[in-house]
């Protein structure tokens, strides 16, 4: 806050401006009536007359500047907010993402930064000129007749236990209801993402109940806090209807009793006004304020989060080197009962190509995970040319690993953009230079746009051959010594098959290339093949050593290399 400082201290200026203003009309009102009307001076009607022109127009003129201040802060203080939770998502643990769903993260800068952004703007225009402006009422009303006002307040602290009890069963429904946004959100996105499955199914009835569901539960829960919410008005328009009826009577009986004049009275009957719409506000402004804070607390849960996988103290950039990777008796778990790599040990010279290979669930996606640090081992170590990566920095870890994943994950951008990405000083002849090595360059120039063709959501526009070669010439743009490859298993026609294979072996060359391996054929290139079964290494070699051992591999290659060795066989005869 003390960088907005100055725009607060501005705004606490025009807020005393109205709060005078106010105090200035209240002022004015005794003089107006005994004055001008009772005692029919006529200077009094033109001086009252300007005065309430000028102090309207004053007070008019500082609520603007106050209130266009005070948001503006409010709005940046929430900005603010909104890049530092962006930042912690960014830095977050990849495990906590896949745990808790991005849907449900999303919610936070939709439905929690809309609550919050509501109460912070409310709290900052709102909360100063009503306090300010309730003290000059306040003041005001003491002057003019002090037991009149004694009486007026006599009542308010009544209204504080129940607004204040309202206030935290708000905050609690404001929660849930925030909570359940998340859930229809990931309603919304688990449908829509699977837009053709739906279809093919004929599931549209099913979506339409699943999403019902939600809907129906937010509905509830956002009835619930509209009628907490409203249950203040009843409670401060009784007070104020018994303040009026106290003040009426008393007031009444010391006009009758010349102890105060029709004008002072007005004038402190006009106060009462004047006091009570702030204070209404107030009792709204809590509502809103524990909305926010409900809000504020699931997006504090986010920036406060102590990222698992981070720097440590004396963490120290990487020194440069050739490649080589090694794990070192590698066990990792999810959690206490469910383990996945068990003593593992791989050691990879630099510029080698190793294929990991295995049943589904054997580790193989989690070594290659581990690598860059997208998770941390459970005990033992992994080593980046002899240096263990959790004592590096972890930029430095990345900048030496290229990642090609099975599914190719490219933004809505250009696909100059998406090649770039890693590398955005790069310059152009360097994007179309990766783009020609992965054999993407001329389908790129067969666009519309060329390079500046936008891709679509996660790549849709293009083909998965052409969305396959985009993420190779990215690779090809990092220039890493490190390749990390999970081979797509998706299927392609045979042309897009045999460029994408020849674009990989072109990356491949001189990096030291872990893959995942789904064919035959990139399996036979690789130097070695380690064989992984139930989170353990159980044999290591190359293709035509391991299949004369007749292990697992040789069963493997019987059962998922089936397809592949009867084609070469075909073309073989």
């Amino acid at each position: 806050m003390t960088e907005h400082k100055g725009m607060i201290a501005f705004a606490v200026f025009w807020m005393a401006i109205v709060g005078a203003s106010n105090f200035g009309l209240v002022k004015l009102v005794e003089p107006a009536l005994n004055e001008a009307f009772i005692n029919k001076e006529e200077f009094w009607v033109w001086a009252a007359a300007a005065g309430f022109f000028g102090l309207s127009v004053t007070r008019g003129l500082g609520n603007f500047l106050q209130s266009v201040t005070m948001q503006m802060v409010g709005l940046r203080v929430i900005e603010t907010m909104q890049n530092q939770m962006f930042r912690a998502f960014l830095e977050i643990e990849i495990r906590y993402l896949e745990q808790e769903g991005t849907a449900k993260q999303l919610s936070r800068f939709t439905s929690d930064t809309y609550f919050l952004r509501d109460a912070v703007t409310k709290v900052f225009t709102g909360a100063g000129r009503d306090v300010i402006t309730l003290i000059f009422m306040i003041g005001a009303m003491f002057q003019l007749n002090w037991q009149l006002a004694l009486f007026a307040f006599i009542f308010f602290p009544f209204s504080v236990m129940p607004i204040a009890r309202i206030g935290r069963r708000l905050r609690k429904v404001s929660e849930n209801t925030q909570a359940e946004f998340g859930q229809m959100t990931a309603v919304l996105d688990d449908s829509l993402k699977n837009a053709r499955q739906v279809r093919a199914y004929s599931m549209q009835d099913y979506e339409a109940e699943r999403g019902g569901k939600a809907f129906l539960t937010t509905y509830k829960l956002l009835v619930k806090a509209v009628r907490t919410r409203a249950l203040s008005y009843p409670i401060m328009d009784s007070l104020a209807g018994f303040t009026l009826f106290t003040i009426i009577v008393l007031g009444g009986y010391q006009i009758l009793n010349g102890q105060q004049t029709v004008g002072s009275f007005m004038a402190f009957f006009f106060a009462v006004f004047m006091a009570y719409q702030p204070m209404r506000s107030l009792a709204g402004l809590n509502n809103s304020l524990q909305e926010g804070l409900a809000g504020a607390k699931r997006i504090f849960e986010i920036i406060d989060h102590d990222p698992l996988i981070k720097n440590a103290p004396d963490a120290r950039p990487m020194k440069p080197g050739k490649g080589t990777v090694a794990l070192q008796n590698v066990f990792f778990r999810y959690d206490a009962d469910k383990g996945v790599l068990d003593g593992v040990d791989i050691d990879i010279k630099a510029g080698e190509t190793v294929a990991l290979v295995g049943p589904s669930g054997a580790g193989k996606t989690t070594v290659l995970n581990l690598i860059p640090r997208f998770y941390d081992v459970t005990d033992g170590a992994v080593l980046i040319d002899g240096q263990d990566i959790r004592k590096a920095t972890l930029e430095s870890v990345m900048s030496g690993i290229a990642l090609v994943s099975q599914e190719p994950a490219l933004f809505n951008d250009t696909i100059r953009a998406n090649i770039a990405y890693g590398r955005m000083g790069a310059s152009q002849e360097e994007i179309e230079e990766a783009a020609r090595n992965a054999a993407a360059h001329d389908f790129i120039l067969s666009l519309p746009d060329g390079y500046d063709t936008m891709v679509g959501e996660q790549g849709l526009r293009l083909s998965g051959g052409q969305r396959q070669r985009i993420a190779i010439a990215r690779a090809m743009l990092k220039n890493a010594p490190i390749l990390l490859l999970d081979e797509a298993t998706s299927a392609l026609d045979a042309e897009s098959e045999r460029q994408v294979q020849e674009a990989l072996a072109r990356l491949m060359v001189g990096r030291t290339t872990i893959v995942i391996a789904h064919r035959l054929a990139t399996i036979r290139k690789a130097d070695r093949i380690f064989v992984m079964d139930k989170g353990k290494v159980i044999d290591v070699g190359p293709h035509d050593e391991l299949v004369k051992r007749d292990g697992l591999y040789a069963r493997l290659c019987r059962i998922q290399f089936q397809d592949d060795l009867t084609n070469e066989e075909t073309q073989e005869a």
